[in-house]
């Protein structure tokens, strides 16, 4: 198993497979080609770094027609890099430029929101007990649950639980956030509940960025559901 682990640690912090895999935390998928274009190498430096990350597992690859789109392997890739920026020290966070704000206020972890308006959602979740963590005997656990109620709000909102949770994925769960240090809301419910507010225009997608604007329809919407005032 260290060996293991020692192979990937070393696969991913490669300067260059690094930010590719960064990259592809918007969870869109990429062709070598933007992906090259975004991580500033050549295409053929790229095609290298690619099958290595392919080789091991960590991508995935899907061809439609003259065009082949890279994206992760399994979910868990998306979490595990996720997670290793909660290993930057607050400090260097805190010291970044302008320019990262809107990626700290609001930007998609691979298929789920997070940042501030994400870790604020998920409170309010907790809050309002929709979701809640699981107890065992006297210790309470860092895995979550729907509740009843929070069944009946989501689906009033449009979302299946039932059929969410037969998804070949974990169903609800926390996810450290890099920037606020706190957990927002991922696995099948937390894409379905991103899904559900880009589809009502509450959210809006940013080019090349992770970034996500709250829109005035969302900004209201967030007020009544999350009682989030932005």
């Amino acid at each position: 198993m260290e060996n293991s682990i020692s192979r990937i640690a070393a696969l991913i912090g490669e300067p260059v497979r690094a930010r590719i895999l960064w990259s592809l935390l918007d969870g869109r998928a990429y062709t070598a080609r933007e992906l090259a274009i975004g991580v500033d190498t050549s295409p053929q430096n790229l095609s290298m770094h690619l099958a290595k990350l392919l080789q091991a597992g960590l991508l995935s690859v899907e061809v439609q027609g003259r065009h082949r789109y890279y994206t992760f392997a399994r979910e868990e890739v998306a979490y595990a890099i996720e997670a290793m920026a909660n290993l930057v020290p607050a400090q260097s966070v805190e010291r970044q430029d302008a320019g990262e704000v809107p990626i700290k206020f609001c930007r998609t972890c691979y298929d789920h929101l997070a940042g501030k308006i994400g870790v604020l959602i998920m409170e309010s979740l907790l809050r309002q007990k929709l979701i809640v963590y699981q107890q065992r005997e006297l210790e309470v656990t860092r895995e979550l649950e729907v509740t009843p109620k929070g069944v009946a709000w989501l689906g009033e909102w449009g979302i299946d639980c039932e059929a969410v949770r037969q998804q070949r994925r974990s169903f609800v769960k926390p996810c450290l956030d890099w920037s606020e240090r706190r957990h927002h809301l991922a696995g099948g419910l937390g894409a379905a509940m991103l899904n559900k507010m880009m589809e009502s225009h509450w959210l809006r997608r940013t080019a090349h960025s992770r970034a996500v604007v709250v829109t005035a329809k969302g900004q209201q919407a967030l007020t009544t559901h999350f009682n989030i005032q932005i």
